[in-house]
């Protein structure tokens, strides 16, 4: 593999065991234990994902989140303390694509980073077909070049935004849960029922889109049930 991928943590341990995972499994990983190293590392450099830990001293990580998602699309995932539910929150709403909490199991990790990657690739032209284009009521997706617009307006989606509006209109006319969702994007066990990762990307698409949960011109919510897109 040649995928170069970040790693933003102070506490120099969890950094090294995870460079350790990820480099046997042939990732080749910069680490950066601080955000002013990590902003600097990322306008010079290319990566294919960034693994950040949010309690930074100084600059936290959803700084660093948001100024990636200034420029680039490549996947985030968040390292999150246990029983914050704010930052998980926010740092999906700024454009983060998944979050662990700690203490992780590093081979989990290494689970949601390769299937991070693998949705990357193949929403970006590495494992679909030429002119593979999703068209619907103004609203056009381009799986080759994973490109969204809405009313001929480009809309700036990250990975997982594109994956959930593209699930949700293959699956137009039928309703499609948050469970369902999940694996068909993350493709493991880790989802629970407390689990409101889906929830904060329908809402970040929703604003995107000038779309409302009340009165829906394309993602409404079956109470109980999931998401749909009408036919």
């Amino acid at each position: 593999m040649d995928d170069n991928i970040l790693v933003v943590d102070d506490e120099r341990e969890i950094a090294d065991l995870v460079e350790l995972y990820l480099k046997n499994e042939n990732y080749s990983v910069r680490k950066c234990y601080t955000a002013k190293e990590a902003l600097e590392c990322i306008e010079k450099t290319d990566f294919d994902l960034a693994i950040l830990d949010i309690m930074l001293p100084g600059t936290s990580g959803l700084v660093i989140c948001q100024k990636i998602r200034d420029k680039h699309t490549y996947p985030i995932i968040m390292l999150t303390a246990k029983d914050a539910e704010v930052d998980k929150i926010t740092g999906l709403t700024l454009g983060a694509d998944d979050y662990i909490t700690k203490p992780f199991r590093p081979l989990e990790l290494v689970a949601r980073v390769k299937a991070q990657l693998r949705r990357y690739k193949k929403y970006n032209g590495v494992t679909v077909q030429n002119g593979d284009i999703i068209v619907h009521s103004g609203l056009v997706l381009n799986i080759n070049t994973h490109e969204c617009f809405l009313n001929e307006q480009a809309l700036s989606l990250t990975p997982t935004e594109f994956s959930v509006l593209r699930i949700l209109c293959e699956s137009r006319g039928n309703v499609v849960s948050s469970e369902q969702l999940f694996h068909a994007i993350w493709g493991d066990e880790y989802f629970s029922k407390s689990n409101n990762t889906i929830t904060v990307h329908i809402r970040h698409l929703r604003e995107k889109m000038n779309d409302t949960a009340d009165n829906p011109k394309y993602i409404r919510t079956v109470w109980g049930v999931g998401y749909k897109i009408e036919k």
